[in-house]
């Protein structure tokens, strides 16, 4: 925030005169200034004295001096100012909105102290401090003021939040109060909230925080909750005087506080919440500032001082102007004040101010919509105004700007379009008004009204019509977001409108037609065709619209079938409704002219919505009555009899013509009159009157509960008895005891009688008791059904047989048959009931009666009721009937009539005899031929033997195929193909040529079908069969076609066909033959490619010749191309033609051309020729050259290229050497001047001594270095022999020369000998000789490079002795190694350097394993051997190898092997592993006992019989362990672990045994159940499966069906991977545990699972079932061990059942019911089964041994 000094308006004075109250009025016009001399004075904004008044006293008796003004606040509407004065009173003067008008004192409030501070919210009272520490109220409207709350602390300051809703007060004791005069959807908790350490004089209240300043020069930031935030100290600042004044501007995002000479300025920081202070102002001379004031748009700050001076400050953060229309000032980050630059805007020069409520920061202000309308932004919020009439409105948005449009055609709602969403902002409203989707956003597509015409009943009316898409309108109420319903139509709509309440819509298609709809009803109805314009008058439901030259007005829209017309010229361009008048503006060309509406149809309407029900009768009364008028009758008549207007509406009533009502009405308006007359009301709420129209309305229960309240019974009677309602007169009559109810029931059947309401007083004697009379009463009225109900349901009139006849004789009469059988049925007469029901064709209940009466008839009654339900056309009812009576051909007439197809078809199967078949199988035939069902159809055909009917069927359907099939099987072979033949031809002569094939192709005639295609020249139909059935004749028929079509010259399709066989030369050839050269390029070029192309392009050429052809060429670019083509094809003539032409370079090229295919065809002189005119004569020689032909080539040379002489004598040379006429060649040579070939030569060919000798006479310089040549080439031919070399080294050594020696034995290398003695015997001497001859370093080296060499060919010991030779130890060893002398390498590395000794012994080791001799490594590395076998998967023999070297390696590699296994998920092998070598208590050891063991607790194939065995070793195999630990210490957490798996694998291996005898099933069930309580430990689908079906099988249905259900809940679990969806409500106060892992897949097949689903779902719909566990005496789930007490009961070591009573205390403290034992013990001796009795054994050695007792069974 900036704060710049404008100017000083009002000047100081030399002593004390302190300004004790600013203000500046709500309208930031007005500033109001109170002075030390009680006068208040009044500056415009821009600080110009404008108008002052003085104040007065509350008593003039104590004079004008006795009191001074504390405080002054304007009202909100800024037409009044309040002043608070120290001589206990608080005037409010009304000063009106413009200058110099009259001051005067509208309200004054006098309190009992004096007044301290003011206030005056924007909401609410008047606020005010007293000295004695009241906060008081003042309402100016009452007059009266109130105490808000008291202490006990003088009040010192008073601040309203930014929204006016609550005020805080500040307390000499240092309290902060805050409380609230209005409601505030941000509320907080009222009361004191802040204890400050001093007076807080200065006090500031912003959106975030409250802000505290006082004498103790700080300023704390205090939270909305009193705690603090932050707080700037000043007390170390000697410069700095007491806190006085504090004000915060109006967005509350600034705060300034006043001092001595000093105001600080501090800004709020929204990123970090934290205030941040800005440089402070400082005024030398300004002294103290005693107020401050901001106003409210937040452009000027006005300080007052102790001197008096008045100082005014500009706080403006930057200001912009728009289109150099408005003027944008940033008064702070969230509030912009927009003002118009030339000051004629809607507010003057004053404009508006936009503030963000949230505190965001404003960017991008714009005025829109014809400078009507703002639109700003923040960061988080969009922010729209109404310029006009000061609305605004602030919405959350987050639409990235420029993504959307704004549409302002609607003056009340903003219309905002973004990416397919239409959004609406009501000015004013801070809320979205409502959000849709459309792709459709055009002012002319969607329709919004809000609350444009208030209605009577309805305060918030707001609806918006849109396309959902172009064919249907979306009509929806924006007040409660919900959708009144969707419009569809046929055509796209282009105009829709809601008249202004929203009740009726129009819209127009684009066909023109106008449609309306009743919104409440949807309704829709076409009112007009080409409709060009339509518009609803303003301020009506009138409705105005052209089609052509017809002006429509309907002028009553609720009956759109009444319309005025006008004929009109022009186009309707307006509808216009001012001054009274309602015009049409039209125009016509230039010319525009009106037409007046009537306004009295206009005004009716109007009035109606107004609710000015007299102005609209007297309307009314000066119409003629019409259609239109008597509609609008209606309308008033209803709407003033809702509205109680009874006058009115007895006129509407009396113009409509309704005497009923109208004499009604006046009678009540009579009443209403009387009442008048004696009580001056107007008698509307008379009790009387109420009722009357209560009965008017049809609300007899009402105008009878209003009779009542006032104590009128008889009156209420009266009402019923006028109304011939005699039940309600009489029950009223009961209810409330009146005396004459008997005489009312008598008047009430009499009147019945009179009336011939003889069934209504049979009712009431009925219920009276009197039966008879009842009886009688149905009789007479004609009711004998009635009489025959009560009569059988009253013992004793069931046995008059008199009165059973009269009434059965009745019911015949009246032909009630099945009631008379009913009589008689239950009068013990069943055959004249039998007889009624068969009359009265009542079958059912006949059939019924005869299966216990007569049983014998059933049958016929059957047959009976189906031809009955036949003959009533209800053949699909009678199937069955006539199947209960064994009819079959019946029931098949009857499926087939009523078209049950599938009945008939199941009937079919039973009837046998296929004559009576025959008929109905043509039917079934026919239906389904016609459904397209062939199938079905050709199968009852074929039934019947209508075989020609089969086929004819599948040819009309054209399957041909399954036709010809049916015609193959039942037809002779030759009738078919006459057949089809005949068919296809018939097909073909009428063009169905598809068919026609089918039909040759289905009787194997395809040549047919080619032949038809041919000659309708089809031939692209030909070929496909020809491909399909003749492809070995596809090319030729392609040539065949190609060369007919060529004849006829159709040279494009010939091509087609010459190319499709493949012979595109012979299409070229044919356009070549009639000259369409350009056709022959391009499929030369197109088929065949470049070089095809460039050859016809070049014979096309040699067509033309001359320019011609060379302009032929190069239109094609191929001229230097052909003339290479043409050199290339020997037709040097025409390449001549055109080079001369053309390309006059390439001649010489075409010579040497010419020349090369002359040589090549011999004719060398004339090839000398062309190569001369080339330019070539060097090529001319070195052809003679190659011919030998030497003097030729002599000759030419001298005469054309003397160059070239010395190349042909040297080639006469390499002539004479190779033919070995050495003198000659030198002599040549010699002769050419190239002596040094001539060495060359004699060297090449081994002649040294002839080489030296021309080299020593003609080339002497060169001799040294040949003869060095030659000394190399000896010696390196002797070295091609490595007996050569071994001898001549054997000479060097003869005479001594060592090192020369030395070299030739290294010369000897394996590519000259192969024998590897001597390799060895080569280098083993040089070696020798090195060490003994020369220097060592050189022996060094030789060993160095000898040594590899003798590795090389495998000669280690020699190898080894030559590095020891050279000192080479290291090596040395590795040789010995690498020929397995270990015994030599030890020794060496012994000897001569014992650091290697481990070395080796490495090696040896790697030997062994790599050679596989753990035999010989364990002697030398045992656990090297044993990784051996571990990794070579040998693991018996590791572990027999383990075994021989103690048990802790043996349990180690043991440990190792059964983790391989588990891993491998061959727990079961593992097992065997440790029952063979047992499981000893090693910790390292747990994981693995742990893991095998809850391995195989998770293998579901392990739950039968046959896998005792493996539950045995592994139950074994823990007590083993679990004794082993009790021999250990500290393995308490461990035991209690195995204790429990060993407990769980008991169960398991006992479940094992009980399963091989069914005398244990129960037991089987038992275990299975008690192992559900360690499902944290074992999987719980398996375990609930395994209970589940257990249960199932001994019958235990609801634990069967909880445990199952169970199971299929955790299978769903583990599949979604959480347990978070199980409902644990079954299982509460059960020890089944809740907390369990979840599997990490399922452990039961899926088979099994499908099987326990279906069987869960069957049971589910047996009401037997309950899903419920069941309960034992201790009133707990009774497989829990867990009591209802707490107490813990031990489980059975028998059934893992809690031991309850008939309890067996075991030995080691374990426990078993005393039945279970007996049953156990029981089945164990009956079947012998091993099994059990090993479980008894295991018992035995548990528990300490069995228990010492006889058996009791009882």
């Amino acid at each position: 925030m900036n704060i710049k000094h404008l100017k000083n308006i009002l000047l100081p004075q030399d002593g004390a005169a302190k300004i004790t109250a600013l203000a500046w009025s709500p309208n930031n016009v007005k500033l109001a200034v109170s002075t030390a001399e009680r006068v208040i004075l009044l500056f415009d904004e821009n600080g110009e004295r404008r108008d002052k008044f003085s104040t007065k006293p509350a008593d003039a008796k104590y004079g004008k001096k006795s009191y001074l003004v504390k405080a002054l606040a304007f009202s909100p509407d800024s037409t009044k100012i309040a002043i608070g004065q120290t001589d206990n009173i608080i005037y409010v003067y009304k000063i009106g909105e413009d200058w110099g008008e009259k001051k005067v004192i509208c309200n004054k409030f006098v309190q009992s102290s004096q007044v301290t501070c003011l206030i005056w919210p924007f909401e609410g009272p008047i606020v005010f401090g007293l000295l004695e520490g009241k906060v008081r109220a003042a309402n100016i409207k009452t007059n009266k003021s109130q105490t808000l709350y008291q202490t006990d602390s003088y009040v010192v300051s008073l601040t309203a939040n930014l929204r006016g809703t609550a005020f805080l007060s500040g307390h000499a004791d240092g309290s902060v109060v805050r409380f609230y005069v209005a409601d505030d959807p941000y509320a907080e908790p009222q009361g004191k909230i802040i204890s400050h350490p001093v007076p807080p004089y200065a006090v500031a209240w912003t959106n975030s925080h409250i802000i505290v300043a006082g004498c103790d020069k700080r300023v704390v930031m205090y939270a909305k909750t009193g705690k603090i935030t932050q707080q700037f100290d000043y007390s170390r600042d000697t410069s700095e005087r007491e806190f006085s004044a504090a004000v915060s501007s109006p967005s509350g995002q600034a705060l300034v506080i006043g001092s001595f000479d000093r105001l600080r300025i501090f800004d709020y920081n929204t990123s970090r919440g934290m205030w941040d202070e800005k440089t402070s102002c400082e005024f030398e001379g300004f002294y103290t500032i005693t107020a401050l004031a901001w106003k409210r748009d937040g452009s000027r700050l006005v300080c007052g001082t102790l001197c008096g001076a008045v100082e005014l400050f500009d706080s403006v953060l930057r200001r912009s102007v728009w289109k150099n229309k408005w003027e944008m000032t940033y008064v702070g980050p969230s509030q912009v004040l927009v003002k118009p630059l030339a000051g004629s805007g809607p507010f003057g020069s004053r404009g508006v101010i936009l503030r963000s409520q949230y505190g965001y920061e404003i960017h991008d202000v714009r005025i829109m919509g014809k400078d009507r309308y703002l639109i700003a932004r923040t960061s988080e919020t969009l922010l729209l105004g109404d310029l006009h009439r000061n609305l605004l409105s602030e919405v959350h948005w987050s639409v990235e700007p420029g993504t959307e449009k704004f549409y302002f055609d609607n003056e009340n709602v903003c219309m905002i379009f973004n990416a397919g969403e239409l959004s609406l902002v009501e000015y004013g409203n801070n809320e979205l008004l409502g959000s849709v989707r459309t792709e459709f956003m055009n002012p002319h597509l969607t329709s919004v009204r809000l609350n444009e015409r208030r209605q009577r009943g309805i305060d918030d009316n707001k609806k918006m019509a849109y396309l959902l898409d172009l064919k249907t309108i979306c009509i929806v109420d924006l007040t409660y977001g919900l959708s009144l319903g969707q419009v569809t139509h046929d055509s796209r709509i282009d105009w829709v409108e809601l008249n202004e309440t929203g009740s009726q819509l129009l819209f127009r298609d684009k066909r023109q037609r106008l449609m309306l709809v009743n919104v409440a009803t949807l309704q829709k109805t076409t009112i007009l065709n080409y409709s060009t314009f339509v518009q609803w008058v303003p301020g009506s439901d009138v409705v105005v619209a052209q089609s052509r030259e017809q002006l429509c007005v309907w002028y009553n829209i609720d009956t759109p079938e009444r319309v005025t017309l006008f004929q009109i010229k022009g186009e309707v361009v307006d509808v216009e409704r001012a001054d009274g008048r309602t015009e049409v503006i039209v125009q016509d060309g230039v010319q525009e002219l009106s037409y007046a509406l009537d306004e009295g149809l206009i005004e009716f309407g109007t009035a109606i919505d107004d609710g000015d029900f007299l102005r609209a009768m007297n309307y009314l009364e000066t119409l003629p009555m019409t259609a239109e008028a008597e509609t609008m009758w209606r309308t008033l008549a209803r709407l003033t009899l809702e509205g109680r207007h009874l006058y009115i509406a007895e006129r509407c009533y009396a113009a409509l013509g309704d005497v009923s009502k109208v004499r009604y009405l006046q009678g009540i308006n009579q009443i209403r009159q009387d009442i008048q007359n004696t009580t001056a009301d107007d008698g509307i709420q008379h009790y009387e009157v109420q009722a009357r129209l209560a009965i008017l309305d049809k609300q007899f229960k009402t105008a009878e509960s209003i009779y009542l309240d006032y104590n009128n019974l008889e009156k209420a009677m009266e009402m019923y008895q006028d109304l011939h309602k005699w039940d309600e007169a009489v029950q009223l009559a009961e209810v409330k005891g009146h005396s004459e109810v008997e005489s009312l029931r008598r008047a009430h059947t009499q009147w019945l009688l009179d009336t011939h309401q003889e069934e209504r007083a049979g009712q009431l004697k009925e219920a009276e008791g009197d039966y008879l009379a009842a009886i009688n009463m149905y009789l007479k009225a004609g009711m004998p059904a009635k009489a025959s109900r009560l009569a059988t349901s009253i013992d004793e009139l069931r046995e008059d047989p008199e009165l059973i006849t009269r009434i059965a004789t009745a019911l015949l009469k009246t032909e009630l048959y099945e009631q008379a059988g009913e009589l008689y049925e239950k009068v013990a007469q069943p055959q004249k009931a039998l007889e009624c029901y068969r009359k009265g064709h009542a079958y059912a209940r006949a059939v019924e009666l005869a299966r216990y009466a007569f049983p014998a008839d059933v049958v016929h009654m059957e047959e009976e009721w189906g031809d009955q339900l036949v003959a009533n056309k209800q053949a699909d009812a009678a199937i069955s009937h006539y199947i209960e009576a064994g009819r079959t051909v019946k029931a098949l007439d009857a499926a087939i009539t009523a078209r049950q197809w599938k009945k008939a078809m199941q009937i079919i199967e039973v009837i046998d005899d296929d004559e009576v078949l025959q008929p109905h199988l043509m039917k079934l035939g026919n239906h389904f031929a016609s459904l397209n069902d062939y199938k079905k159809a050709e199968k009852f055909y074929i039934k019947g033997g209508m075989h020609n009917e089969a086929i004819t069927m599948y040819n009309q359907a054209g399957e041909w195929e399954r036709a010809h099939q049916l015609a193959s099987k039942y037809m002779g072979a030759d009738k078919v193909a006459v057949m089809y033949v005949n068919q296809a031809q018939v097909l073909e002569s009428q063009g169905k040529f598809k068919e026609a094939e089918k039909l040759y192709i289905s009787v194997h005639e395809p040549d047919l079908a080619i032949t038809m295609y041919k000659k309708q020249r089809q031939f692209d139909q030909m070929m496909r069969l020809v491909k399909e059935y003749h492809p070995d004749l596809v090319q030729s028929t392609h040539l065949h076609l190609a060369g007919q079509l060529e004849q006829e010259s159709n040279y494009h399709d010939a091509e087609k066909h010459y190319i499709a066989a493949e012979d595109w030369k012979a299409a070229v050839n044919m356009y070549r033959g009639v000259d369409m050269w350009e056709d022959a390029y391009r499929v030369a070029k197109q088929q065949g490619g470049a070089n095809p192309g460039k050859q016809v392009a070049f014979m096309w050429a040699r067509t033309l010749r001359g320019d011609a052809a060379v302009k032929l060429l190069n239109k094609f670019g191929l001229l230097e191309q052909c003339i290479d083509y043409a050199c290339e094809s020997s037709q040097f003539e025409f390449a001549f033609e055109l080079a001369r032409i053309a390309m006059k370079p390439k001649v010489p090229d075409i010579h040497y051309k010419y020349a090369m295919a002359l040589e090549d065809d011999g004719k060398y002189s004339e090839a000398e020729s062309e190569f001369i005119q080339a330019g070539k004569p060097k090529e001319a020689v070195l052809m003679y050259v190659h011919a030998q032909d030497w003097e030729s080539a002599q000759r030419v040379a001298e005469a054309h290229d003397p160059d070239s002489v010395g190349d042909v004598l040297v080639g006469q040379a390499k002539v004479a050497f190779t033919d070995r006429d050495y003198p000659r060649a030198e002599a040549l040579l010699l002769r050419a001047q190239r002596p040094e070939l001539a060495v060359k030569f004699y060297r090449d060919s081994n002649q040294w001594t002839e080489a030296l000798r021309v080299c020593k006479e003609y080339l002497p310089h060169k001799l040294s270095a040949l003869q060095d040549e030659y000394d190399r080439t000896v010696l390196s031919r002797g070295s091609q022999d490595a007996q050569t070399l071994m001898n001549q080294a054997r000479q060097w050594e003869e005479s001594g020369e060592y090192a020369r020696a030395v070299d030739c034995y290294m010369k000897v290398t394996p590519a000259m000998t192969s024998d590897a003695a001597m390799l060895e015997k080569a280098w083993s001497k040089a070696g020798e000789l090195a060490v003994k001859f020369l220097s060592a370093e050189k022996a060094d080296d030789i060993s160095h490079i000898l040594g590899p060499r003798l590795l090389e060919i495998k000669r280690y010991s020699a190898a080894a002795q030559l590095f020891l030779a050279g000192d080479q130890i290291k090596e040395a060893i590795d040789a010995f190694i690498m020929g397995q002398e270990w015994g030599k390498a030890k020794k060496v590395a012994r000897e001569l350097d014992p650091r290697y000794e481990s070395y080796v012994d490495s090696a040896y080791k790697d030997f062994l394993k790599n050679e596989g001799k753990a035999e010989a490594l364990a002697d030398v590395d045992l656990a090297g051997a044993l990784e051996m076998y571990v990794e070579a998967g040998q693991w018996s023999r590791a572990l027999e190898t383990a075994a021989s070297h103690g048990p802790e390696l043996l349990h180690k590699y043991l440990a190792k092997y059964a983790t391989s296994l588990i891993k491998d998920g061959q727990a079961v092998e593992a097992l065997g592993l440790y029952k063979q070598y047992g499981a000893p208590a090693f910790a390292q050891n747990y994981n693995i006992y742990r893991r095998l063991a809850l391995d195989l607790m998770s293998m579901h194939e392990l739950c039968s019989a046959q896998a005792y065995r493996t539950w045995a070793d592994l139950r074994d195999l823990l007590f083993s362990l679990v004794e082993n630990l009790r021999q250990h210490e500290d393995t308490d957490g461990v035991m209690r672990e195995f204790e429990l798996l060993l407990l769980q694998a008991h169960y398991l291996a006992a479940r094992s045994s009980y399963m091989a005898t069914s005398q244990l099933e129960t037991l089987v069930a038992k275990v299975s159940v008690s192992l559900l309580r360690h499902t944290d430990i074992l999987p719980a689908d398996k375990a609930f499966y395994e209970a589940g079906m257990a249960c199932k099988e001994v019958g235990w249905k609801n634990m069967a069906f909880v445990f199952l259900n169970r199971f299929l809940d955790l299978c769903e679990a583990i599949e979604e991977g959480s347990l978070d969806s199980l409902d644990h409500t079954d299982f509460i106060d059960t020890d089944i545990p809740y907390e369990i892992p979840l599997p990490e897949s399922l452990t039961i097949p899926e088979a099994l699972r499908e099987e326990a689903k279906e069987w869960v779902l069957a049971v589910s719909m047996d009401q037997q079932v309950e899903q419920i566990l069941p309960m034992d005496e201790r009133m707990v789930y009774e497989a829990s061990l867990i009591g209802a007490d707490n107490t813990t009961y031990p489980p059975c070591v028998i059934s893992g059942y809690p031991v309850i009573r008939n309890r067996i205390d075991l030995k080691h403290g374990q426990a078993a019911n005393k039945e279970d034992w007996n049953k156990l013990i029981m089945a164990t001796k009956m079947s012998s089964v091993p099994e059990c009795q090993d479980v008894l054994k295991f018992i035995t050695a548990w528990c300490g041994g069995l228990p010492n007792m006889g058996y009791n069974f009882q």
